[in-house]
Parts: C-alpha cells; sequence; structure tokens
C-alpha cells in the first residue's frame, strides 16, 4: 500500500489510518451522491452507466486494487504496461497518471500483502451476500406487483435497478475499501 495520493500534483499523505479511513467515507459519499443526482437527472434510464464509469475511475486513480494506479497494489500480479511518454491531457490537466517504469515493489504483493487481500476478498464478498437480500426482497416484490412498494415515490423496476447500480458500485470497490480501512498507521520511514 502506497503511502501517498497525489492527486493534481498535489500529495496527500495517508500514511495515517484516519486519513484512509476519511477517503473511504468520503468515496462512499460521492457516490452515493452520484446515484442521486443520476436519479434526478432521467431516472438511471441512460445516466446509470456513469456511475460504473465513475466506480472505475475512483479504482484507478484513488483506490487501486484491480487496476494499477491508486493506494492499493494490483490484485492480479501482472507486470503493468505504461506508456514511453504520457498522453498530452496528463500534460494538460497536470494529472500523474504516468511514470516512466515501475519498481518490482509497486506492483508485486508478497506473502503478506497476499494474505491481506484474500481475507479482504473474503469479507467484501461475505458482506455483499447480506447487501443482496435486499435487492432479492425488491425484486421479488417488484416482479408481483407488491403493494409493499406502493408508498415508494417511484417505481419499483426504478428501485431495482438503482439497487443494482449501487451494489456493482460496491462490489467493485469494496475489497479496496476494506484494505484501507482496516490497516493501521504506517511507519515512517
Amino acid at each position: 500500500m502506497k503511502a501517498e495520493l497525489i492527486l493534481m500534483g498535489k500529495r496527500w499523505d495517508m500514511a495515517t489510518q484516519s486519513a484512509r479511513r476519511w477517503l473511504v467515507a468520503t468515496i462512499y459519499l460521492l457516490l452515493a451522491a452520484i446515484l442521486v443526482e443520476l436519479y434526478l437527472l432521467d431516472h438511471w434510464r441512460t445516466s446509470g452507466y456513469y456511475l460504473i464509469f465513475a466506480t472505475f475511475l475512483i479504482n484507478r486513480f484513488l483506490l487501486g486494487g484491480y487496476q494499477f494506479g491508486g493506494l492499493i497494489k494490483p490484485f492480479n500480479e501482472r507486470t503493468p504496461v505504461r506508456k514511453i511518454t504520457p498522453a498530452p491531457f496528463v500534460l494538460l490537466f497536470g494529472l500523474r497518471v504516468w511514470e516512466p517504469e515501475p519498481r518490482d515493489t509497486e506492483w508485486q504483493n508478497d506473502e503478506r500483502e497476499q494474505g491481506q487481500r484474500d481475507r479482504a476478498h473474503y469479507l467484501a464478498y461475505q458482506m455483499l451476500i447480506f447487501v443482496l437480500m435486499p435487492l432479492w426482497l425488491a425484486a421479488s416484490w417488484a416482479s408481483h406487483e407488491s403493494r409493499l412498494l406502493a408508498w415508494l415515490p417511484m417505481p419499483s423496476a426504478v428501485l431495482v435497478y438503482g439497487l443494482v447500480l449501487a451494489m456493482i458500485a460496491l462490489a467493485i470497490t469494496l475489497p479496496q475499501a476494506i484494505l484501507l480501512w482496516t490497516e493501521p498507521d504506517m511507519d515512517s520511514e
């Protein structure tokens, strides 16, 4: 795990557990705000895909894990491929997406990190089972046009779609969030 995050040329210290917890809470509040705004925009008819796109961007630039970049080392142990020169938009906006060649310690997980990764995935997907229960109930009630969902200000099919969007975003980010949330403060070298 990296001890600092670089966003638009500014360094953010992520060595303390409280800073990482603040980041995780901010990310989930941002995703929830995006979900609500997209509902208000067009009831997720065409904008629902933007939540998933935003989730992948958050993984790429903040969390890491499934892609190279962010605080967490990649889970897949493949050597990251980098361009020789950065893209023009990277230089224009000052984003630090590009670095020359990564050191092996930047992308290879040792045994302790593999154990942490496996435990985070176990906890994340164990939690997702309980989160999928309300989705299953809502889908069941929506398919039977039950009066149980009649009090909602939206059609039951839209509710189910919104829950599916939220679950996908959660499934993509939860293992990294667990790692960032549970790791103790990093030692200063």
